[in-house]
């Protein structure tokens, strides 16, 4: 117990820690709130720099930067109606009405607080629920995990993008580029066409920059020509008759971006939309109509995807599965620095679970701080030029994937990725399924190996082991069913199981 204490409260008494969290937090922000630049590029791109540090000042500095940088994107959302982030598009709806009233500042300071108490509950079910988790995950087996791969991968590509097809296509686009290399249990060449260079793999740092970092910067180049808008900003810190008022939807809807969050592939934006869904068909008597700088549907979404953050962790903790694109860059670094996410993570290294844990509780902290003050200076931070900004992401792209390994091979590959990843943006296909499937490829290809050795190779006794034990048949039934969703029989299902309650209630 006092092990864990010490791990808690690690960041909280180092000044190194401490100096490093705050800093995080801050560059958080205000990379999520200028449009384009993503938190999980700059995550991405952190960890090129921090992959020769001590693990802790490397998650502290990127723990940082997630909680601030799900935040940041509602800053944009408000004063220019352009969403930082996704997960500040709900925020757009009724903050930006609010912003033409005059009203910009009361929005940030109720946004700021809003997604402070919602990192706290996210933080709190981290904390709570999994310890829990991880006992029970213990008792997974290799055919479980791979089970938990496939559903991983088919989550993202279920929740992203214009189409599910689209999702697993990326999803199998990550595995396969995960897949080349030595084979791990043959120490064959897989896709390496005969290359010395090929035989080490593709290292993932380079695809993570290329698809977030150069492929974002490609992107933004379309909007060069957009205007700046100059803003004013007047009264911070909401009134307490509005955080009386508002407190039980917070709760709510901090309960829903936590129980979102956890989904592998689901993230904050998901979970806002959700908390402004829930608001608007809850929400009998606004003070404004919703569309027009209603409250509640600013509060909802800013109090979810922040609680999002804490959700996240906890698959990435228990299971080794990234509950959105950040964590999947995360469990990047935690592999780089030796650790392997997953259940045993938290019996071999307790010390590193509970200093996330403390450390994400005072990056929420800095946030209140940051969030309310430095407005003004935000404000012209954003009116930057991107013709200046785009140089600069690419330039730091560059040099960090050059530091990994000190490879030319690796720049180069980190531009393909770049310009890959930005024909599949324009086409509409997401990226995050990519990262997961690279990261979830290799885990999925092993444990696929050892069940097939536990079934002595035999086909019928590894297809009977998925239905003949609990875990393994509650994850089949819900990846048919996942699979299954997406198939137009499901919705004749669906209209037939309607039509017959329908019946049932006129007898």
């Amino acid at each position: 117990m006092a092990e864990s204490f010490v791990s808690l409260t690690a960041s909280w008494f180092d000044p190194w820690l401490l100096f490093l969290t705050a800093a995080g937090t801050f560059a958080g922000i205000y990379v999520g709130a200028i449009p384009g630049l993503s938190v999980t590029m700059a995550t991405s791109i952190l960890i090129s720099f921090t992959f020769k540090w001590d693990v802790t000042p490397a998650l502290a500095l990127i723990g940082g930067v997630f909680m601030g940088g799900v935040y940041g994107g509602s800053r944009t959302a408000i004063l220019l109606n352009i969403p930082g982030a996704p997960s500040a598009i709900a925020t757009a709806l009724e903050g930006y009405p609010m912003a033409k009233r005059g009203e910009a500042g009361e929005a940030i300071g109720l946004t700021t607080v809003m997604s402070v108490f919602g990192g706290y509950v996210g933080i709190l079910a981290l904390a709570l629920f999994a310890p829990a988790i991880s006992s029970f995950a213990i008792m997974f087996n290799s055919r479980d995990y791979l089970l938990l791969g496939l559903i991983g991968i088919l989550l993202v590509g279920s929740l992203s993008g214009e189409s599910f097809a689209k999702g697993v296509f990326a999803g199998a686009l990550g595995v396969l580029i995960g897949m080349v290399g030595l084979d791990p249990m043959t120490a064959e060449g897989r896709f390496t066409f005969g290359s010395i260079s090929l035989m080490g793999g593709i290292p993932y740092v380079a695809a993570m920059i290329g698809f977030f970092g150069v492929a974002e910067a490609f992107i933004q180049l379309h909007s060069l020509d957009m205007p700046v808008v100059k803003q004013r900003i007047d009264r911070i810190i909401p009134r307490l008759s509005d955080l009386r008022r508002y407190f039980w939807l917070a709760v709510r809807s901090s309960g829903i971006g936590t129980i979102i969050g956890a989904l592998p592939g689901a993230g904050g934006d998901i979970a806002a939309l959700l908390a402004y869904d829930y608001a608007k068909r809850t929400t009998k008597n606004p003070e404004r109509p919703f569309g027009e700088g209603a409250k509640e549907g600013l509060i909802a979404p800013e109090a979810a995807n922040n609680a999002a953050v804490g959700g996240a962790y906890i698959p990435m903790l228990t299971l080794g599965i990234p509950g959105d694109a950040v964590t999947a860059v995360i469990i990047g670094a935690l592999f780089i620095h030796g650790l392997k996410p997953g259940p045993l993570m938290l019996v071999e290294t307790p010390h590193l679970f509970w200093f996330t844990v403390g450390n994400l509780a005072l990056a929420n902290l800095f946030l209140l701080i940051f969030g309310l003050t430095g407005i003004r200076i935000f404000t012209k931070i954003i009116e930057c030029p991107k013709a200046i900004l785009i140089p600069l992401i690419i330039i730091l792209s560059v040099v960090g994937t050059y530091a990994i390994q000190n490879n030319p091979v690796d720049i180069y590959w980190m531009l393909l990725f770049g310009v890959v990843g930005y024909f599949m943006k324009v086409y509409g296909f997401e990226v995050g399924p990519i990262i997961l499937g690279v990261i979830l490829g290799p885990m999925m290809d092993s444990n696929y190996r050892r069940a097939m050795m536990g079934a002595r190779n035999d086909i019928g006794i590894f297809a009977w082991d998925f239905v003949s034990h609990p875990i393994s048949l509650v994850l089949t039934v819900f990846l048919l069913t996942l699979l299954l969703s997406r198939t137009p029989l499901w919705g004749v299902f669906m209209r037939w199981v309607g039509a017959s309650r329908g019946r049932g209630a006129k007898g």
